[in-house]
């Protein structure tokens, strides 16, 4: 389907939109902790989703998502991150995406925006899995250190 054309676009295109996720971060007032991240690290992780960005939506991989965000909570929460600003930062990829996507100036058949919103629609339910199983990882981690913390006390 024409959503495929896009998902190769964009995962071609990863730098730029990373640009725009990574200048995003940077000035938006509740990101004061990935801010100091510096932009390689950034750019790296927005590499890792948006460069992989085709398998993360076609192959239904519950059990890959769930792994790989849970650890990146966890290790959210070991980096002192504030799990709103992890989750944030998965909102504005997505943001910086759709952005992407509508700026391209396709032509607007029907057929195109249908590629447009079927891809959006799967966008949608993949990030919010990821949301969801980062704050699970996130959780898991405080629940955690909470335990060690009331055990060495």
């Amino acid at each position: 389907m024409l959503s495929t054309t896009l998902v190769r676009l964009i995962e071609s295109h990863w730098e730029e939109i990373a640009a725009r996720l990574i200048a995003s971060i940077r000035k938006h007032p509740d990101m004061q902790n990935l801010a100091a991240e510096t932009d390689g690290e950034l750019r790296e992780w927005a590499r890792q989703i948006l460069g992989n960005l085709g398998s993360l939506l076609s192959v239904p991989r519950d059990e890959e998502v769930e792994r790989r965000f849970q650890v990146l909570g966890r290790l959210r929460f070991e980096q002192n991150i504030p799990l709103h600003e992890a989750v944030l930062r998965v909102q504005l990829l997505k943001e910086k995406i759709t952005g992407f996507i509508h700026e391209q100036g396709f032509p607007m058949s029907a057929l195109q925006l249908y590629a447009e919103e079927e891809l959006e629609q799967r966008m949608g339910g993949v990030f919010d899995a990821c949301v969801y199983h980062m704050v699970r990882g996130y959780e898991a981690a405080m629940r955690r250190s909470a335990r060690v913390s009331g055990a060495g006390g």
